[in-house]
């Protein structure tokens, strides 16, 4: 799996003009499945970044977890992190799973996280989505299952 981790002091995911996941304080977090996660891939991507110490404590310091803060997750499928552009101008998308694999890992990872006791919104798997966010910081972070980065 592959997650780019946003954290926002605010977000929403729209999908035909319909508003289908908003967060306030938390994480924005794109995820996407690739085609050799093992079945074990989301639970483990969910505690990871669940236990990320990026958000700031009383000296400003990067030191809290979104456990520590009560933050929520706000987690949209997002299969073009597997984008592969080296070496040509249209991307592969070969490392990524096939859609039906993409989403039964999509929606375990997101069960994970509510079985972590997360809160967490979700955009629509496939869908075309409209994603706002106010980046805090700006603190962005890549994540790699395979710990290729």
């Amino acid at each position: 799996m592959r997650a780019v981790i946003q954290r926002v002091t605010h977000a929403r995911v729209v999908v035909d003009s319909r508003v289908t996941g908003e967060i306030e304080a938390g994480l924005v977090v794109l995820i996407a499945v690739g085609r050799e996660d093992s079945p074990e891939t989301p639970a483990a991507m969910a505690r990871r970044i669940t236990q990320l110490r990026i958000f700031d404590d009383e000296q400003g310091k990067m030191n809290r977890s979104l456990f520590d803060t009560g933050g929520a997750v706000l987690a949209v499928s997002q299969f073009t992190l597997y984008g592969d552009a080296r070496g040509q101008r249209r991307p592969s998308f070969l490392g990524a799973a096939p859609p039906e694999q993409g989403q039964a890992g999509y929606e375990e990872f997101v069960r994970a996280l509510q079985a972590l006791h997360v809160r967490v919104e979700t955009g629509v798997f496939q869908a075309y989505m409209s994603v706002e966010l106010v980046n805090d910081g700006p603190d962005t972070i890549l994540l790699d299952s395979d710990k290729l980065f």
